[in-house]
């Protein structure tokens, strides 16, 4: 979806893979009926793709500061067109995880569609507010509120913060390194895992990512023997990298969560 988060094929993916299924309806495909929800009345469906098109020339096209602070305009405005018959509740809470995901680089360490399930009555509100007309000739030019749109805009950007907090604080970065030498020496003792394994687990948290071509360096190893290091974190799921010549990155697998970041995930009832 990288850079294509706003688009009009790229809003109509996200349907396509999580529409719901409670209407007949073909996933992806945009409304072709006149619908209500609540009080609001949606653009009729022949409109749908001109004010798609005018979405994405404004969301579009943003840098990462901008993108962050417009992604609750582009969450209320997605909904405020419906494209879909059902589904654009969900569509607009993925479509704003990857317009965070993309312009902050999170590595989807946090979702802002949890932080909205968390308030859903105060998230409603808001976006009800969104919907009114504005409230005189001081509140923005367009016909829409633009106080409720900067009130939602606060109250989402607020929802974000707290996402981030809970997961440092359920992460505990400040304690991952120690984690990941214990499991990684645990691994290296039963011969799950060759010796120095964990230098270049160390060297790739350090510095996000690691260039294949310093290994060798990092391990004191020729290349043979380095590439079988790797070749072994790779197979763990504990590195990846998008080519084989691409640089080294850490990944977090799920069988792992419970070691490394221990209070991730519920503990499963006995």
């Amino acid at each position: 979806m990288s850079g294509r988060t706003t688009t009009l094929d790229g809003i109509c993916e996200i349907h396509r893979r999580f529409g719901g299924e409670r209407a007949r309806m073909t996933p992806g495909e945009l409304r072709d009926r006149d619908v209500i929800v609540g009080a609001h009345v949606p653009v009729s469906p022949g409109a749908l793709p001109r004010f798609l098109r005018r979405f994405e020339q404004v969301y579009g096209r943003l840098g990462k500061a901008q993108t962050t602070i417009s992604a609750a305009a582009a969450h209320h405005r997605l909904l405020w067109i419906h494209p879909f018959l059902d589904g654009n509740g969900r569509v607009a809470r993925l479509m704003s995880y990857a317009m965070l995901r993309e312009a902050l680089d999170t590595g989807g360490i946090w979702s802002i569609a949890r932080g909205l399930a968390r308030q859903e009555a105060r998230y409603k509100q808001h976006l009800i507010a969104c919907d009114q007309p504005r409230r005189g000739d001081l509140d923005g030019r367009g016909s829409r509120s633009e106080a409720a749109l900067a009130e939602f805009t606060e109250f989402f950007l607020q929802t974000c913060i707290d996402q981030v907090d809970f997961m440092e604080q359920l992460v505990r970065p400040s304690k991952l390194r120690e984690r990941i030498r214990l499991w990684v020496e645990e691994e290296i003792r039963t011969d799950s895992l060759p010796p120095k394994a964990g230098h270049i687990l160390e060297a790739v948290l350090y510095r996000g990512e690691l260039p294949r071509g310093d290994v060798p360096d990092i391990v004191g190893t020729g290349d043979r023997q380095a590439r079988r290091i790797v070749s072994a974190l790779m197979q763990k799921g504990v590195l990846h990298s998008a080519s084989p010549r691409a640089p080294l990155q850490i990944a977090f697998p799920a069988r792992l969560a419970g070691r490394w970041m221990p209070g991730l995930f519920p503990e499963a009832a006995s």
